[in-house]
């Protein structure tokens, strides 16, 4: 076995790259060539590392904390935890030293160097979870675009240098639709992040739609709740159109993966809908059908506009 290899079943141990089978998309089909399953990956599990940490969802036990050189103990510091990981994601980037220690990172070092990428996408991801740590609402749609510009849109980027397609009318039409599927799962999440204390609907819409907080907090939604959602699906669809171009502008199994994104997003949003945009019972997810129903539609839509 590999060191990579070595580090990614370390990784998987952790239940980190578990969580892959939860996302509203493929994060790395089967029916990629190998080399960039493995690459996407790699960057599904930095990713995904630190949503756990500035989430509080790390595994118990603090053994992160002590893969990135912190004490058990400080598992629980979000902050100092960030800190820790955007040193040892410094090591995957530096030309001398011992390497990072977390497996997860070790995993992505031959990414990094096979596909020559930057670390800006990463430091992006990074700062989005401490802003998550200081910022609980977001005042203007405006606001929420910012977050999402570096919450979702690095992933996408990410996508696109690992694939070598990257360009700039593809990475605009990437963000919008990184940011149309950040904004899906905060529509399915609504009543878990209010949990966590953190409201991701637009303060200037829910003055518009006459929504407080207390109604987001009801076991169900009402009519101004249900048109609030709709409004912000509807967004999230504009945004999600603008993804066609982009699958119609690549070819082979690459355009299938990116309308595997843009149909996950679909899906997501139609499983709103068919909820009636209650999304406070819990988050309303697509069916596998539905998916591939939606990923068909893609397909079909960019070959036509194509």
């Amino acid at each position: 076995m590999t060191a990579t290899q070595e580090a990614r079943a370390d990784a998987v141990a952790t239940g980190t790259l578990d969580k892959a089978a939860d996302e509203n998309f493929p994060v790395a089909p089967f029916f990629l060539p190998r080399g960039w399953r493995d690459d996407l990956m790699a960057v599904y599990g930095f990713a995904r590392l630190v949503d756990d940490i500035g989430d509080g969802d790390l595994a118990p036990g603090g053994a992160d904390a002590r893969r990135l050189g912190l004490e058990p103990g400080k598992g629980e510091d979000r902050p100092a935890m960030l800190d820790a990981l955007e040193a040892d994601l410094n090591r995957v980037f530096a030309s001398v030293g011992d390497g990072p220690r977390h497996p997860l990172m070790r995993a992505l070092l031959p990414t990094v160097r096979r596909c020559a990428l930057t670390p800006e996408p990463f430091l992006g991801l990074i700062e989005a979870n401490r802003q998550d740590q200081k910022v609980r609402r977001y005042g203007t749609y405006g606001e929420l675009l910012a977050y999402c510009e570096l919450s979702a849109n690095p992933v996408g980027r990410l996508v696109l240098q690992i694939t070598g397609t990257a360009s700039p009318e593809r990475i605009r039409r990437s963000d919008a639709v990184c940011t149309a599927l950040q904004i899906a799962e905060h529509l399915q999440d609504v009543a878990e992040d209010l949990g966590r204390d953190r409201i991701y609907l637009p303060a200037e819409d829910m003055a518009r739609f006459h929504v407080g907080e207390s109604e987001l907090a009801a076991p169900c939604a009402g009519a101004a709740v249900r048109s609030l959602v709709a409004f912000e699906a509807e967004r999230a669809g504009h945004l999600l159109d603008e993804g066609i171009p982009l699958v119609g502008s690549v070819h082979g199994r690459l355009r299938l993966l990116l309308a595997g994104f843009v149909g996950g997003g679909r899906a997501a949003l139609g499983a709103v809908s068919a909820a009636g945009f209650d999304v406070l019972p819990g988050p309303p997810k697509p069916t596998a059908p539905r998916m591939l129903r939606e990923v068909g539609a893609v397909l079909r839509r960019a070959h036509r506009e194509g």
